[in-house]
């Protein structure tokens, strides 16, 4: 099949792939809502809670236990599904090459490394109730900006290397690093170099990204893409990343972001003070009420998941336009997004409504078009 031309057969494959995807994230949300109202409703959070301070009167203690305990809980009734989505499903349509001995790597690693975030961010959440009831959610919200900014600038040294290898481009590919920094510098853009991370170890996908701030900031490569992309491919697809950064997009996502969390934390601040009536708790800062305000949470960020999709799709729409203007090669760029569409399995032509609440790019076909019909002379 010409890399020009979608592949009816994985687009028939990708459109049952997309559906089974969805009916699975809506089967775990609805499992999620169940938990935290069987929480609430029968009482494990009092009973978790009295428990702990039967034995410790230390409110950073009595914190980090129970947030364990309903992590864990969580965890173990949701594995099976984590299962079936991570790996059953991704191997039957053969998007996978991870071994199940590396599927359950990655599984530990990653629910250590949420204990260790989302522990921090629970001690953090707490001691700002404990200190700033009123408030609360306005110091929250600061906070997480800032603890955003700083993991953005960290998780390239920091937090991909625990999953990925990342290496500096070999000899075979100095030209194309050279294109690459070359391009990174016609955009604007200061990279600390160009490296290449180890995707086929895990999945057949291919992809590419521009990682990091300030001094932290590079270019990676799946292996992947090195293997089965053309160079001006990967020129146009690392173009389109280079205009998510020309046009400041990592920062008005943040702002953006901040003011969708504010809302959402007042909005929950109010039900807390509903709850302490509702179900008895002692205060906001009470740890048994943490159900209450993931469920709060959950149902704000499911209510503006689509003006967070919709801003999403306008920035990445432009990220399109910047990468066509810099490069000139629609062509190459239609070729990169048809190539990622049969690579991928990624559903070209969602439904409008499915790409409206769900869709964080616009339908990859309006894309692929897009860049078809551009004209170097336009610009």
């Amino acid at each position: 099949m010409d890399h020009q031309t979608l592949d009816p057969q994985r687009q028939q494959q990708a459109k049952q792939y997309a559906k089974i995807r969805r009916q699975f994230m809506l089967l775990d949300l609805a499992l999620g809502a169940v938990m935290l109202l069987v929480w609430l409703l029968v009482g494990w959070s009092f009973l978790l809670r009295d428990w702990i301070f039967s034995w410790t009167q230390n409110q950073w203690i009595a914190v980090v236990v129970f947030g364990a305990v309903f992590g864990a809980v969580f965890s173990l009734l949701d594995l099976p599904l984590s299962y079936y989505t991570g790996y059953v499903l991704p191997h039957r349509y053969q998007q996978s090459n991870q071994t199940l001995k590396g599927w359950w790597g990655d599984l530990i690693k990653s629910l250590l490394l949420s204990a260790v975030i989302g522990g921090f961010l629970l001690e953090v959440l707490y001691l700002i109730l404990r200190t700033a009831s009123d408030t609360w959610w306005l110091w929250t919200a600061g906070f997480l900006l800032l603890f955003n900014v700083i993991l953005a600038n960290l998780a390239p040294v920091l937090l991909f290397p625990i999953f990925y290898k990342f290496l500096p481009l070999d000899e075979e590919h100095l030209d194309l690093q050279e294109r690459l920094i070359s391009l990174a510098e016609k955009a604007g853009t200061n990279v600390a170099g160009v490296f290449k991370f180890d995707m086929s170890r895990r999945t057949k996908a291919a992809n590419a990204g521009l990682t990091g701030l300030g001094n932290t900031r590079r270019i990676i490569l799946g292996d992947t893409l090195l293997k089965e992309f053309s160079p001006d491919e990967i020129e146009t697809v690392l173009a389109h990343e280079l205009g998510h950064h020309a046009n400041h997009d990592i920062p008005l996502g943040m702002a953006v972001q901040t003011v969708i969390t504010l809302g959402g934390l007042y909005l929950t601040s109010r039900g807390l003070s509903w709850g302490i009536n509702r179900f008895g708790f002692e205060s906001i800062s009470d740890i048994a009420a943490l159900p209450l305000f993931g469920l709060f949470l959950g149902v704000f960020g499911l209510i503006t998941m689509p003006l967070s999709n919709g801003f999403s799709r306008w920035r990445e729409q432009l990220a399109d336009e910047f990468a066509l203007q810099l490069t000139g090669k629609g062509f190459s760029y239609a070729s990169a997004l048809t190539r990622l569409s049969n690579q991928n399995l990624a559903e070209v032509d969602p439904e409008p409504w499915i790409e409206f609440f769900l869709h964080s790019h616009p339908a990859l076909e309006k894309r692929i078009l897009r860049a078809q019909s551009y004209k170097p002379e336009n610009r």
